[in-house]
């Protein structure tokens, strides 16, 4: 009987050892990690128009695939484009308010403004052959046909719905856009209402870069035209402007 009682009692003490071991070694859950607020840039703040309305001047590309056409900068392939390519600002900002109009003309495939980030030839093997000379690494704020925010060559989507600027856009038509750079916020407002306010989780990814206008990758021709093109670095005032 004392056997019996001993060995009871040495079950119970191993049970708990062992149960004891295993919720030592089970890895705890991390805990989900807050998205940090990075306060808005100071510098100088100033109007600056990207597009006199003539002219490619201050900007960089392909130019039989950039132009301008009566007041408007018209992005244009017909052969097939391997990567996207990119009109690029001469210049670099960080914090910015950005309006522009923009129209999708031939295709269904959306295009985009790209920002924060850098110029990356190096995305090709061959930048000379697959034309990668004005292609970027960076945040891109997309429209018309997909919109919402994608990291290109980064971590891809970035998980923004897009169902509220497919409400207010047109697909084939112009459509007002105002982008708010600021810290590691992002605001977007299509057509007067605000679609997109989103922070970059990974403040360290965010450069000071040009600003390129994207004509995307595709395996048909496809056409897209900018205007307007106004820019305010380090903006005053903390909001979207053209939001109604």
């Amino acid at each position: 009987m004392r056997c019996a009682r001993l060995s009871v009692a040495f079950l119970f003490i191993l049970v708990g050892t062992v149960s004891g071991q295993d919720k030592k070694d089970t890895p705890k859950k991390e805990a989900k990690k807050e998205t940090p607020v990075v306060k808005p840039r100071e510098g100088e703040s100033k109007t600056v128009k990207l597009f006199d309305g003539k002219s490619l001047d201050g900007w960089e590309g392909y130019s039989d695939l950039w132009s301008v056409n009566d007041g408007v900068i018209v992005a244009k392939n017909t052969a097939p484009l391997k990567f996207s390519t990119y009109l690029l600002t001469k210049d670099t900002y960080s914090d910015f308010r950005l309006t522009f109009a923009s129209k999708l003309v031939t295709s269904e495939m959306h295009s985009g403004v790209c920002f924060w980030g850098v110029v990356k030839p190096d995305v090709s093997k061959d930048p000379e052959k697959d034309r990668t000379k004005h292609t970027y690494a960076g945040h891109l704020v997309m429209f018309p046909s997909g919109y919402g925010l994608y990291d290109l060559f980064g971590r891809n989507g970035l998980g923004v719905d897009g169902a509220p600027a497919k409400k207010v856009g047109k697909q084939h038509d112009w459509n007002d856009i105002e982008i708010l750079a600021q810290g590691n916020r992002i605001r977007v407002a299509v057509n007067g209402a605000a679609v997109v306010d989103w922070r970059d989780p990974q403040p360290e990814r965010i450069k000071a870069g040009p600003i390129g206008l994207q004509l995307h990758s595709n395996t048909v021709p496809q056409e897209v035209q900018f205007k307007g093109l106004v820019l305010e670095t380090f903006p005053k005032e903390d909001k979207l402007l053209t939001v109604k």
